[in-house]
């Protein structure tokens, strides 16, 4: 009894104390793209148990919690206009499935990216990132909503802009690809900078000189 439950505790050791918020990063970003873990911890997440025997995909939890808060900070305003809850219900699928599709574009944008001027390189299309993975369709273009963390300069805004910014975003000429990084901070500094401006920021001449120069530098050395 003894030696198994030390065994049991030898093989969770990983899961346990600072490793969480590293481990819960990793499983969100198995959620989104199950090629962009290790193949150690994609064999993990492979074998967990479904929940009541759901087979269906999980839930990325950061929009969870996003929607949570959204909620929370609703519910005054429900509940003084009067809405039935089957009417918000349907509003917080939604709007949970909007919160989605804008951590799809952040993690899986860069695969659409133009990155070819040429355009020779014909790029595979992310399912991912389609309104109709995530339930959505051009009939709710018109339809607002939150946007959580998103930088656009707004708490709200209709689909359609959310998801053509989205695409001038992550799917210009630049392509980031920055959310297997664990530090929130950093993932926010990337974001507060890309979003904004659609990743089109409007430099001077002599900023954009300064920047070539430093690029052109970095690869010299890299090769």
């Amino acid at each position: 009894m003894q030696e198994s439950m030390m065994e049991q505790l030898w093989q969770t050791s990983h899961l346990q104390g600072g490793n969480l918020a590293y481990v819960e990063q990793l499983f969100e970003t198995y959620l989104t793209d199950p090629n962009a873990v290790p193949e150690e911890w994609r064999s993990y997440f492979d074998k967990l148990p479904s929940v009541d025997g759901y087979q269906g995909r999980d839930v990325i939890h950061s929009s969870i919690r996003e929607q949570f808060e959204h909620i929370s900070r609703n519910q005054r305003f429900l509940a003084n206009n009067g809405v039935p809850v089957s009417a918000t219900s349907d509003a917080d699928k939604k709007q949970i499935r909007v919160l989605q599709l804008i951590n799809a574009y952040r993690f899986r944008g860069h695969q659409e990216a133009k990155l070819d001027p040429l355009g020779v390189w014909q790029r595979p299309k992310v399912e991912d990132l389609d309104l109709s993975f995530h339930d959505l369709s051009e009939s709710d273009r018109d339809l607002e909503f939150q946007t959580g963390s998103l930088s656009f300069g707004s708490d709200t805004m209709k689909l359609g802009d959310i998801y053509d910014g989205l695409r001038k975003t992550y799917c210009g000429s630049i392509g980031a690809e920055y959310m297997h990084v664990v530090d929130t901070r950093i993932k926010r500094w990337f974001q507060q900078r890309m979003e904004p401006v659609r990743s089109e920021p409007g430099f001077e001449a002599k900023t954009r000189t300064h920047i070539l120069e430093r690029l052109t530098a970095a690869e010299g050395l890299e090769k």
